[in-house]
């Protein structure tokens, strides 16, 4: 496979971005965003699609670390 080139790179952020909106508006809920996440998907190469899904996974956790910061479970560090 060759590398997308400008213009199939600018369409596969478009449909990564308009997928990632309707996650934010939808509370996550990706039934309400099958259409745009079959387009995010045809758009993009595979290995840029599960990318994308760590990436936005990662930014969440992250975005949760700095809102309500770290709490170990009460379990950790027990063996």
């Amino acid at each position: 496979m060759s590398a997308p080139n400008m213009e199939e790179r600018k369409a596969c952020w478009g449909a990564r971005d308009e997928f990632w909106q309707c996650l934010d508006r939808h509370a996550d809920d990706a039934s309400m965003c099958e259409k745009l996440r079959l387009s995010f998907e045809s758009r993009c190469p595979q290995q840029w699609v599960k990318h994308f899904d760590r990436r936005r996974d990662f930014l969440k956790y992250k975005r949760k670390l700095e809102t309500e910061g770290y709490h170990p479970s009460e379990d950790a560090g027990k063996s």
